[in-house]
């Protein structure tokens, strides 16, 4: 499958490179980033996937994140996809922020008129890391995941749907129990039908019910401030509820900041949220705790 390149930056003695190609699985045409470590130089190198949330593209990831030095010293090559395919000229894929475009949810949709190009969860799965794979030099079987919001959702759901497919699988922020919550039913429902019994096989809460072992471990950051925790879009607590039950292990922190503000002062105080400062601020220790099981 032929690739394109869009751009090449050199960063911290690696490169950080963006590629177009033409997706059979979502038959459009799609980007994604790649940091190419210097170790990509002389070996095969594990690889993490990154899944970007809700209005992201490829670009949200590999510029806000600062990923790139923890990445070049644990010579991790780093994959960040796009959300959705774009540009389908699918009546309506462009009315909402967070359904259609920006907002694939990583699930194969079975409902028209999104079932043809909206296929987020196999293009994740089996189409990118053969890409990868016959392009790069990688170690195919090493391989981790990780991500935010929606993209936590995805990472979560692809690592419990595939056991053993990936050695780890983080998360800042996930849509933990989207069956739950609304961003959750608009997408779900408008990718899978009203049969709720077909969600529930894209919500890592129920998955994580059913899965075979408990050789996964799980790290999870959420911020104690973010908007989207307190309107009850994340819902965590019964993420960490299914897995104490099933003895799967996960570490979940729950990230406040220190206030060092003057009493009273106006918009003091305010703490980890959903944004990329967040990410930024523990990016590095998603990074360790995946070469860890990548044995990078």
């Amino acid at each position: 499958m032929a690739l394109k390149q869009v751009s090449s930056n050199k960063c911290f003695e690696g490169f950080q490179k963006v590629f177009e190609h033409d997706s059979a699985e979502l038959k459009c045409k799609m980007k994604f980033g790649i940091y190419l470590p210097p170790k990509a130089e002389t070996r095969k190198c594990p690889v993490l996937y990154w899944l970007s949330g809700l209005t992201c593209t490829e670009q949200n990831f590999i510029t806000k994140a600062g990923f790139h030095q923890a990445a070049a010293e644990h010579g991790l090559i780093v994959v960040a996809p796009d959300t959705s395919p774009r540009g389908c000229n699918i009546e309506g894929e462009d009315e909402s922020w967070d359904f259609g475009t920006g907002a694939g949810f990583y699930v194969d949709a079975t409902e028209d008129p999104w079932k043809t190009n909206y296929r987020m969860y196999s293009y994740i799965k089996d189409e990118l890391p053969k890409l990868i794979n016959a392009n790069f030099p990688t170690d195919p079987e090493r391989m981790s995941i990780f991500g935010h919001s929606m993209g936590g959702h995805g990472a979560l759901i692809l690592a419990l749907k595939n056991p053993g497919k990936y050695k780890s699988v983080s998360a800042f922020a996930p849509i933990c129990n989207p069956i739950q919550c609304q961003w959750g039913k608009k997408a779900l429902g408008g990718y899978l039908g009203p049969d709720v019994s077909k969600w529930e096989a894209y919500d890592a809460t129920q998955l994580v019910k059913s899965y075979p072992d408990s050789h996964l471990d799980i790290l999870i950051d959420q911020g104690k401030d973010d908007q989207f925790l307190s309107a009850g879009q994340l819902l965590p607590d019964n993420f960490i509820a299914a897995c104490t039950e099933q003895k799967i292990p996960v570490v979940f922190r729950l990230q406040q900041a220190s206030c060092f503000c003057s009493p009273g002062l106006l918009g003091c105080c305010f703490g980890y949220d959903h944004s990329y400062f967040f990410i930024a601020t523990f990016i590095n220790d998603h990074i360790k705790h995946h070469a860890k099981y990548l044995n990078a």
